[in-house]
C-alpha cells in the first residue's frame, strides 16, 4: 500500500489536522479497504467511478449511513490530499456526496420532570443543593449550554432588564429573557451563599462557583445532574442539553414563532432549530 501515499496522508492529518490516534486508524482502514477494492496499480487510476462502486457495495452490505457518511469523509480527506501533492491531476471524490442520515428526535422533560428535579435539589437546604437548583431552573429557563453555564458571569445579568447576555459558540453574543423565578433564584443563591464564599483570583466575576472559589467543569455538571435526576427518581438519562431541548420543546409547543426560538438558543441555521416542530 506504500505507493497509495497512506502513509503520507496520515503523517499530514496529524501533523496539520490534529488529528487523534482513533481517527487516523479508521482513516487507514478506510482508505485500506477501499484501494483493495477498487483493485488499481497506481493512485492515478483511482476513478469517481470506483467511490460511487465502493459506497454502492457499502451499501448493499448494509452498513449504517453514519459508517458509510465517515468513510466517504476519509476519502475526501485522502483525495484531496494526493491533489494537493500533485500525485493525482484530478480529484476524484470532489463531487461525492455524502448519505444523508436521519437527526434523532431530541430528548426532553415534561414540565412535571422539570418542577421534579428542581424539588429533588430543593429537598436538602445547603449551599451545594440551592446552588443546584439555581442551576437546574437556569438550564431550563435560558436554554443554555453546560458551557454557557460554567462561564456565566455575574457582570452578563442584568436584573433590572431581566435579560442575561449570553457568550455562545464561537464567542457569539445573544440576549435571553430571564423568568421572574429564576431571577428570585439568583438573587437567594447570591444572598445566602455566593456572596459569602471565598472566590480565588480571576474568578470573581463567575456565578457558579466550586468550593475552591473557582468555576465548576463540565464533568461537574453532568454528575450532579445525574445525581439529582436519580433521587427524582426519574427513570431516563438525563444531561445539561436535555434542559435545553426542554426549554425549546416547550416553547414551540406554547406556540412561539421559530424564528424566535431560533435566537434565543444561538443556533446559526434555523433547519437546526425547526427539529423541535
Amino acid at each position: 500500500m506504500e505507493n497509495f501515499g497512506i502513509d503520507d496522508f496520515l503523517e499530514m492529518m496529524a501533523a496539520e489536522k490534529g488529528a487523534a490516534q482513533n481517527t487516523l486508524a479508521a482513516y487507514r482502514r478506510d482508505v485500506e479497504q477501499f484501494a483493495a477494492f477498487a483493485k488499481v496499480s497506481d493512485v492515478s487510476a483511482f476513478r469517481q467511478s470506483h467511490i460511487s462502486a465502493f459506497v454502492q457495495k457499502l451499501s448493499k452490505d448494509k452498513l449504517a449511513p453514519k459508517t458509510i457518511a465517515r468513510k466517504i469523509s476519509a476519502l475526501r480527506e485522502y483525495f484531496k490530499f494526493l491533489y494537493s501533492e500533485r500525485e493525482i491531476k484530478d480529484n476524484p471524490a470532489a463531487n461525492i456526496l455524502l448519505p444523508k442520515q436521519k437527526k434523532p428526535l431530541p430528548k426532553f422533560l415534561t414540565e412535571e420532570e422539570i418542577r421534579r428535579l428542581i424539588a429533588a435539589a430543593k429537598a436538602h437546604d445547603d449551599c451545594r443543593h440551592r446552588r443546584t437548583a439555581v442551576m437546574l431552573e437556569l438550564m431550563y429557563a435560558c436554554g443554555l449550554r453546560v458551557s454557557e453555564l460554567v462561564n456565566l458571569k455575574l457582570s452578563q445579568i442584568n436584573f433590572r432588564t431581566g435579560y442575561i447576555k449570553i457568550e455562545g459558540k464561537g464567542n457569539k453574543e445573544r440576549i435571553v429573557p430571564l423568568g421572574a423565578k429564576a431571577k428570585d433564584e439568583i438573587r437567594c443563591y447570591l444572598k445566602k451563599d455566593r456572596d459569602k464564599m471565598k472566590k480565588a483570583r480571576g474568578f470573581e466575576d463567575i456565578l457558579f462557583l466550586n468550593k475552591m472559589g473557582k468555576s465548576l467543569s463540565r464533568v461537574m455538571i453532568f454528575n450532579i445532574i445525574k445525581e439529582t435526576a436519580l433521587r427524582a427518581g426519574l427513570n431516563k438519562v438525563v444531561s445539561p442539553h436535555t434542559f435545553r431541548h426542554s426549554f425549546a420543546s416547550h416553547l414551540v409547543n406554547g406556540g412561539a414563532d421559530i424564528r424566535t426560538v431560533q435566537d434565543m438558543l444561538g443556533h446559526e441555521s434555523i433547519l437546526t432549530t425547526e427539529i423541535y416542530t
